[in-house]
């Protein structure tokens, strides 16, 4: 069995969560730059099995599909050419860096370390990668 990898995909950077080889625990992994990713991913799956992949949804509260979601789904097609033999799951990633935020505050971090953008982006897939595993388990 291989790790699942879950990521909150932005326009600057995209926050990187995995599972164990199992797939019972998510743990934040790194913050990567946007214009990087796929060479990011070619070195980690060259070195790490990975079975599956989550991309964040991202949804407001009234159920609308942010504007980012045109650069995830070309995202996705680029991927998918990039990597046919893995696959792709959805994954709504709504209230996830508010969650990050918090979880964050609560760690004893600093002010300046709780503002740190790529800290959040890490944590909200770490929340997305473990909310996914639940549903799974449901």
């Amino acid at each position: 069995m291989g790790q699942i990898l879950a990521i909150d995909y932005g326009k600057a950077r995209c926050g990187i969560a995995a599972t164990d080889d199992m797939q019972i625990i998510a743990s934040g992994l790194e913050t990567v730059q946007t214009s990087v990713l796929i060479e990011f991913l070619k070195k980690y799956f060259n070195e790490n099995r990975v079975d599956e992949v989550v991309i964040g949804l991202p949804v407001d509260l009234r159920g609308n599909i942010s504007e980012v979601e045109t650069d995830i789904l070309k995202f996705i097609e680029i991927f998918q050419k990039e990597f046919p033999e893995i696959k792709v799951n959805r994954f709504d990633e709504r209230f996830t860096s508010k969650m990050a935020s918090f979880f964050i505050s609560q760690s004893g971090k600093s002010k300046k370390q709780r503002q740190e953008k790529g800290l959040i982006d890490k944590v909200s897939a770490t929340i997305i990668l473990q909310n996914f595993l639940e549903q799974r388990t449901r």
